[in-house]
Parts: structure tokens; sequence; C-alpha cells
């Protein structure tokens, strides 16, 4: 990603969804031209923690092994589907059943090798960043998204919705966060010259 963004020569807002933030605010870091980090349900971790350390901070997420479907793609490398049968109630519980249905069926995989991967040197340290909590995740715990984005000095919004925020409650999404000075809609549009990358 971060080759991606080197392409980029306008404003450009970033914005990351759970573990797609971790690719973002490692790519984003000393890119001139990211002026705004924006956070949906997120991962926003410091130099050198893991995933499975943010996740596992605070309690409250459901997301554990006994949640997931594990296939070996390796001597020592597996990856990990969320189990049909507790996907929605887990990932997404304000949808309805039909979307969640096609969401557990198209899943991608997650190697779970990369849990304990530490992450580089966080953007949000130098990038101003805003944060979209929340409160009933399941998977990375509304205490844990608190807490980074207190940590990274984020503008926090609290929005009642599952993990998948920006689909079960878009308004809260598209108004919630809205970086730099601009009026800017992170999610749907951007306006004022900036342009818009997302990491899901």
């Amino acid at each position: 990603m971060a080759s991606v963004l080197a392409t980029i020569t306008e404003p450009t807002v970033v914005v990351g969804h759970t573990y797609g933030a971790i690719v973002m605010t490692n790519a984003a870091t000393g890119n001139p031209n990211v002026n705004a980090l924006v956070y949906i349900a997120a991962c926003a971790p410091d130099d050198g923690e893991p995933l499975v350390a943010l996740q596992t901070r605070f309690p409250g997420s459901r997301l554990g092994l006994e949640a997931l479907d594990i296939r070996p793609t390796g001597p020592e490398s597996f990856d990990g589907y969320i189990k049909p049968s507790v996907f929605r109630e887990i990932f997404a519980a304000d949808l309805p059943l039909s979307t969640t249905a096609v969401m557990a069926a198209t899943q991608r995989l997650g190697d779970l090798g990369t849990l304990q991967q530490p992450s580089g040197p966080p953007g949000w340290k130098a990038i101003p960043s805003w944060y979209l909590v929340a409160k009933q995740d399941q998977v990375i715990p509304a205490a844990a998204q608190r807490f980074m984005a207190e940590r990274a000095g984020a503008r926090t919004k609290d929005v009642d919705a599952s993990h998948v925020a920006m689909m079960s409650r878009p308004d809260a999404a598209r108004t919630g966060v809205r970086p730099g000075g601009a009026a800017v809609s992170a999610i749907r549009e951007c306006r004022g010259g900036y342009r818009c990358s997302s990491m899901r």
C-alpha cells in the first residue's frame, strides 16, 4: 500500500477497517501527502505491537480460536475463517441474516501468523487521526478501540454498531468522521481537493 500511496501527489485521506488499518498505519508513515487517517472499528497499533496484543488487551472479543475453522496451508502456517454458525453474532449482528449469510460464505481468509507479527512505526504519531468506535463490536472490544484512539490522539466518535459499522451505520461513518478542516466525508466522497484511499 505504501507504494500505491507514493504515486498520489494530492492531499490524501486514508481509511482503514479492522486488520487493514494496520497496513494503513504503517503505509502512511513518512508520506507527506497523507493528511488524515480514519479508523473504523480498527486496529491502530504502536511500533512493535502485534494484532493479538490489541485484541486481547481488554475483555470482550469473541473471535477466539473456538470461533474459527482452521485450515493448514503449510507445515507451520494456518488460515482461519469465522465459523458460519457464529459469523453473524460475532461479526455483523446488526445486518440482515441474508446479508451476513453471503458475507460468511465469501469471507476472505485470515493468516493466523499475522496475529503475532509486530507492527512498524505508526503513521498516527505524525498524521492527524479520526476514530469511529463501534460500541457493540465483538471482534475488537470497544474498550480496546477507545484505548487506541486516545493513544493516537484521534478525534473520536462512538456509534451503536457491530464490527462492520460502515455497513450497518453508514450515516455515522459518513458524517461522524470528517478529517481536516475541509468538508471531507471519508467514507462516501471526497471534496476540497482530497483523494480518498481505503483499506479493509
